[in-house]
C-alpha cells in the first residue's frame, strides 16, 4: 500500500470566456498527511482551516483548539441526535441513551435511561455518573463552554443507578433535552474518570483525547495542519457500531488552502471531501471530475443546509416598524436576480420563514402552498396576491440554454432543487405600500414621513461569506433602482459584534436555524420569545437578531413550551408561526444556505445525496459522523 502523498496543492481558478479554467503555476502549497495507507483514509476538509492551539483537544473549555479536526464527528458523544435529513435509521437517534427523553407531566423533571454497552477508548465503561460529571463540572465553573445554560436550567443531577440520570430543573422545559441533542453539536459528555484526576478543568488540554466515539486519535500536526483519527478496534462497543463497521480505518481532517486549492487537491484526488467552495468551483469539478459526487446528482449540487439566509431587519429601528415598509421592500427584490448574482442560480429559494430542506418541505412549504396562493396583501388601493409558485422553473428555464441537460425537468425535482417559488417582484406594489405608510416620492427619490430621506445601510459580511455578500449588493442595487437610497455596508471581521449588539440597520445574515429532520422549530424559535429581546445598545442573545418581539410570537412559543417534542401540534404550531412571519415580514427569507460539498468516489464510494439522504454530507457537522458506516472502500 503507498502511503498519504503531499497534497499538492495548486492555485489558479481563471474565469476565462468559455467559463472557469485550471492554470497549473510553478509555485505549490504543501500540505502533508503521513503515515498512513492512502486507501485506507478518507481525507476531509476542515473549514477552520490551521488550528492556533492544535494540542489542545478540551472542547468544554475553548482555548483556540480545533472543533472541527474530527474531534466532535468522530470522537465524542452525547445523548441523543437529530439527523438534518433522514438518518441512518429515521432523523431521531437515541445515541448513549437508550430511549427518548421521560418528562413529567410539567416538565420539570426529565429522566434518562442509558446504554449499558458503551466504553471509552481506553477501556473504562461509560456510566450515568460521567453525565453527571459533565453538567455538575461546567456550573461549577463559569468559564466552560455550556456552563450558562446548564446553570440557566438544571436545579440538580443525580445517578440513581449506572444507567439513569435525573435531572430536577429550575423551571418548566419541554425542550431541555436539546441541550443533549446534536444538530450541528451539542453538550458532549466528559470522561469523569480522566477530568477528576486532572485539576482545574479550564486548563487542562485533554492530550491526548480519550475517545467515546468509533475513532480515537492517530495523530495530529503540531502546526494545527491536519489531524489523523484511527478507528476503534472495539467500534463494537460505540453507539455508531450498531450500525456496522465504519468503512475507513483513517480519517484525515486538514487545511487544504483556499478555495482554489481545494478544487485542484479534489481533481488530484488528494481531498476526498470539501467542505464547501464558491459555485464556480463546484462547475470547475462537474466539468473536469469523472469521479465527483454531489448532493444532488444535477444543478444545482449543493446540499440545502437547514439554515435561512434572510434580509434582517433592526425591528429597534423606527424605520421598519411599520410592516407595509417591510413588504414594500420585499416587493422590490427580484429574487431571480439573485440568485444567479449569489448562488450563479444554485439557490433552493425559501418564500417563508423555514429552509426548504430536510423534512420540512413535506411538513411545511407543499402543503402550505394554496395558503401562501391566497395570501393577499393590501396595498392601500387594492389586495394583490404576491406569491408566484413558478420562480424555480422560471430560474431553470434561465439556466436550462446553458447547463443543458443538468437542470431537472420534472416539477417536483425543481421544487426540491430551486425551491418552493418565492414573491413577486412588483415595484408598483412596492410605491403604493410605501404611500400608505406616509412616504412620499420627489423626483426620483422616496422621504419618510418625517420629510428625510428613505436612506438604508446594509450590512454584509465581505470576503468571508461571498455568497451573502454577493445577495446584499444585488438586493442593494434593485433598492437605489427604485429610488431608496440604498449602501452596502461591509463588516469584514466586526460582523458577529455588530449583529450582537444591534449596530445595523438591515443584515445579511440568519436567525432561523433548524433541525433540518424535525418539524420542531424551537431550536431556534425558543430564543425569539421577547423576555429575550435586549434592549437597544445592548447584546442580544441568540438568535433574535432582528430584535422583534411579537404577542402573538410569544403564544406560539409558550404553546409549544407546553407540548412534548413530537406532538402532533408542533405542525400545527409551526404553521402559525409560518403564517405570522409572512404577514409581519420582520425578516424577508431568501433561500437555504446551500454548501457545495464536494465528494470524490476515487477512494470510497456510499456517500449520502439527495436520492440517498442518510446524512448531511458537509463534514464539520457533528452528524456527519455517520457517513463513516456506509463508505466502501474502492479497493484502489
Amino acid at each position: 500500500m503507498h502511503m498519504l502523498r503531499m497534497l499538492s496543492l495548486a492555485s489558479g481558478l481563471l474565469l476565462g470566456a468559455s467559463g472557469l479554467t485550471l492554470q497549473a503555476e510553478t509555485a505549490f502549497a504543501q500540505v502533508t498527511v503521513p503515515g498512513v495507507p492512502r486507501s485506507q483514509t478518507i481525507i476531509l476538509e476542515n473549514p477552520e482551516g490551521t488550528i492556533k492551539n492544535p494540542g489542545w483537544f478540551n472542547i468544554w473549555t475553548l482555548n483556540a483548539g480545533g472543533q472541527f479536526t474530527g474531534l466532535h464527528q468522530l470522537a465524542l458523544d452525547t445523548l441523543w441526535y437529530i439527523d438534518p435529513e433522514r438518518g441512518l435509521d429515521g432523523p431521531w437517534e437515541n445515541s448513549l441513551a437508550s430511549e427518548k427523553p421521560i418528562y413529567n407531566s410539567d416538565f420539570t423533571e426529565m429522566t434518562v435511561k442509558l446504554k449499558s454497552d458503551i466504553y471509552w477508548s481506553d477501556g473504562v465503561a461509560f456510566t450515568a455518573d460521567d453525565v453527571v460529571y459533565t453538567v455538575e463540572s461546567q456550573i461549577k465553573n463559569p468559564g466552560m463552554r455550556w456552563s450558562a445554560l446548564l446553570s440557566l436550567n438544571v436545579e440538580r443531577v443525580s445517578a440513581p443507578d449506572a444507567h439513569t440520570v435525573h435531572f430536577k430543573l429550575k423551571k418548566p422545559n419541554s425542550r431541555f433535552h436539546a441541550l443533549f441533542t446534536v444538530r450541528f453539536n451539542a453538550i458532549w459528555i466528559m470522561p469523569k474518570h480522566v477530568f477528576e484526576k486532572a485539576g482545574d478543568p479550564l486548563k487542562f488540554d485533554f492530550n491526548p483525547p480519550v475517545s467515546l466515539g468509533a475513532y480515537k486519535l492517530h495523530s495530529f500536526d503540531p502546526n494545527g495542519k491536519w489531524y489523523i483519527w484511527q478507528k476503534r478496534d472495539d467500534w463494537q462497543r460505540t453507539t455508531l457500531g450498531r450500525y456496522g463497521e465504519p468503512g475507513p480505518t483513517y480519517a484525515a481532517y486538514v487545511d487544504p488552502g483556499p478555495p482554489d486549492k481545494r478544487v485542484i487537491a479534489q481533481l488530484n484526488h488528494n481531498l476526498d471531501v470539501v467542505h464547501d467552495i464558491a459555485p464556480e468551483g463546484m462547475f470547475t469539478l462537474t466539468k473536469q471530475s469523472d469521479s465527483l459526487k454531489t448532493w444532488f446528482k444535477n444543478f444545482p449540487f449543493a446540499h440545502p443546509d437547514p439554515t435561512l439566509p434572510s434580509v434582517i431587519f433592526n425591528m429597534q429601528n423606527p424605520a421598519f416598524q411599520n410592516r407595509d415598509v417591510r413588504w414594500a421592500l420585499a416587493m422590490l427584490i427580484d429574487i431571480k436576480a439573485v440568485s444567479m448574482a449569489a448562488y450563479r442560480g444554485a439557490a433552493t429559494l425559501s418564500p417563508i420563514a423555514i429552509p426548504p430542506t430536510g423534512t420540512h418541505p413535506e411538513d411545511y412549504h407543499v402543503p402550505l402552498r394554496d395558503w401562501l396562493a391566497s395570501f393577499e396583501l393590501d396595498t392601500g388601493k387594492r389586495k394583490i396576491r404576491p406569491y408566484d409558485p413558478t420562480i424555480g422553473a422560471q430560474i431553470a428555464d434561465m439556466l436550462r440554454p446553458s447547463m443543458g441537460d443538468q437542470i431537472p425537468t420534472d416539477p417536483a425535482e425543481i421544487d426540491r432543487a430551486f425551491g418552493y417559488g418565492w414573491w413577486k417582484a412588483d415595484p408598483q406594489a412596492a410605491a403604493e405600500l410605501l404611500q400608505k405608510a406616509g412616504f412620499t416620492k420627489r423626483g426620483n427619490s422616496w422621504y419618510m414621513p418625517d420629510g428625510k430621506p428613505f436612506s438604508v445601510k446594509v450590512m454584509v459580511e465581505g470576503e468571508t461569506r461571498p455568497i451573502l455578500t454577493r445577495a446584499g449588493t444585488m438586493i442593494v442595487q434593485q433598492w437605489r433602482q427604485f429610488g431608496i437610497d440604498a449602501k452596502t455596508e461591509v463588516a469584514q471581521g466586526t460582523m458577529l459584534d455588530r449583529r450582537n449588539t444591534g449596530d445595523f440597520e438591515i443584515l445579511i445574515s440568519w436567525s432561523v436555524e433548524t433541525y433540518g429532520g424535525h418539524p420542531d422549530l424551537s431550536f431556534f424559535l425558543d430564543s425569539w420569545h421577547s423576555q429575550f429581546v435586549a434592549p437597544a445598545g445592548k447584546t442580544q442573545s441568540p438568535r433574535n437578531w432582528q430584535r422583534w418581539a411579537s404577542p402573538e410570537l410569544d403564544r406560539i412559543i409558550e404553546a409549544v413550551r407546553r407540548i412534548d417534542f413530537d406532538d402532533p401540534r408542533t405542525v400545527e404550531l409551526g404553521r402559525e408561526y409560518v403564517k405570522l412571519m409572512v404577514r409581519e415580514m420582520p425578516i424577508i427569507p431568501l433561500m437555504a444556505y446551500n454548501v457545495f460539498t464536494a465528494m470524490d468516489e476515487t477512494y470510497w464510494t456510499g456517500y449520502p445525496t439527495a436520492e440517498d439522504p442518510y446524512a448531511n454530507p458537509v463534514p464539520n457537522w457533528g452528524n456527519s459522523r455517520a457517513m463513516m458506516v456506509r463508505l466502501k472502500p474502492t479497493g484502489k
